[in-house]
């Protein structure tokens, strides 16, 4: 019979997540930790400018690289925030479009990518899907950037270093300091840093370092997705300094014969969401993450997270599988720590629910900890 399905697809398989995330529809109102989602909804004044630009016809493509007055205020944001002098932006459908695009612009078969584990689920399935090799350099216990390690592994294959801060699935936020010694490595190798910065709304201890303040060879991705709960928006933009302007150049390339543009009316929604306060709703989500936190330490071994909306939380007896399917007989759905690691020893919580349902799940974990000891 004639082979139909491409090799590259047999290099991917179906997101761990998304799985439990279907398994969620058959269960009587679970504790759903799974999702990382935000529980909240698009704030209303922006659904209004959403509505408003498709009732006014804003529903044709956008130029390529995007609504030209959503750009110029991204670019002129970059250069206030980066220093940068003529900024290269991109908009693009979601962080997870704007990876695709910086893949696909980059990286080569054969070509190897540095990735801290724990990481983000598509890192690994986007590099293997294009013929890469993927790096993993592990930050286990503390999930803090692993700069030495990251420098012992660079070799001429070395195409990009990928940075998640505030990191999907830990909720580590990376200092300051070590941002700063991995963009010196960086510079000393002459090495792309891809920095996935999605969550730099959510910090809660104080800002969220990027490395786009440092290193001109850096590619900052972020969006609307969580910070405005836009998840089904699908809309977030690419931006660099001028060492990296031929890269967005190539991404802008093959946006155009892949995504096309991003969705127009809600590019139009986005301008305005540029400046929607949200500390409202990172305050509540610092609370929700004091709730776990505290719930669950003098349980479970984890680290406090810093940001984003996770917490990776080491699984009693460090057998995540297990325990996760304890968890799911329970009615708490939780993701198991191997689909973000080499390792399965912990796994993912998301916190992104209600006070009430955080309450409740802490307390199933807990029980379910002491049952296994």
């Amino acid at each position: 019979m004639k082979k139909i399905i491409a090799e590259r697809a047999g290099k991917i398989d179906a997101s761990g997540i998304r799985k439990v995330f279907a398994l969620a529809a058959t269960l009587d109102d679970p504790v759903n930790f799974s999702i990382g989602q935000p529980d909240f909804d698009v704030p209303e004044a922006l659904k209004a400018e959403a509505i408003e630009a498709i009732k006014a016809g804003q529903n044709k493509y956008s130029q390529t690289v995007g609504d030209i007055t959503l750009k110029t205020k991204i670019t002129e944001r970059m250069k206030s925030e980066f220093g940068w002098d003529d900024p290269a932006v991109l908009v693009v459908s979601g962080v997870s479009g704007g990876l695709l695009l910086a893949f696909l612009a980059m990286v080569d078969p054969g070509d190897e990518v540095i990735i801290p584990d724990p990481y983000f689920v598509m890192y690994k399935h986007l590099v293997n899907m294009l013929g890469g090799k993927c790096v993993f350099v592990d930050s286990y216990p503390d999930f803090d950037l692993p700069v030495e390690k990251i420098a012992e592994v660079i070799t001429d294959k070395t195409k990009l270093i990928l940075l998640n801060s505030p990191s999907n699935p830990t909720g580590v936020v990376y200092s300051e300091q070590r941002i700063k010694a991995m963009a010196e490595i960086a510079a000393e190798k002459d090495i792309v840093v891809l920095s996935d910065e999605i969550y730099e709304t959510f910090c809660y201890d104080g800002p969220c370092p990027s490395i786009g303040t440092m290193y001109d060879k850096s590619l900052v991705i972020r969006g609307f997705s969580k910070s405005h709960a836009m998840t089904g928006w699908r809309l977030g933009y690419v931006a660099t300094g001028p060492a990296l302007r031929n890269v967005v150049e190539e991404m802008t390339k093959i946006q155009q014969y892949t995504f096309v543009c991003a969705p127009t009316p809600f590019q139009k929604a986005a301008i305005a969401a540029l400046d929607y306060d949200v500390s409202d709703l990172v305050d509540a989500y610092r609370k929700k993450r004091n709730l776990l936190y505290d719930g669950l330490k003098d349980t479970f071994e984890l680290v406090k997270p810093g940001g984003a909306f996770y917490a990776f939380v080491k699984a009693p007896g460090g057998a995540a599988t297990e325990f996760v399917e304890k968890a799911i007989k329970n009615n708490v759905l939780i993701i198991p720590g191997n689909v973000f690691s080499e390792k399965d020893t912990h796994f993912r919580i998301s916190y992104a629910t209600s006070d009430e349902k955080i309450g409740q799940g802490v307390e199933i974990l807990r029980n379910l900890a002491l049952q296994t000891e």
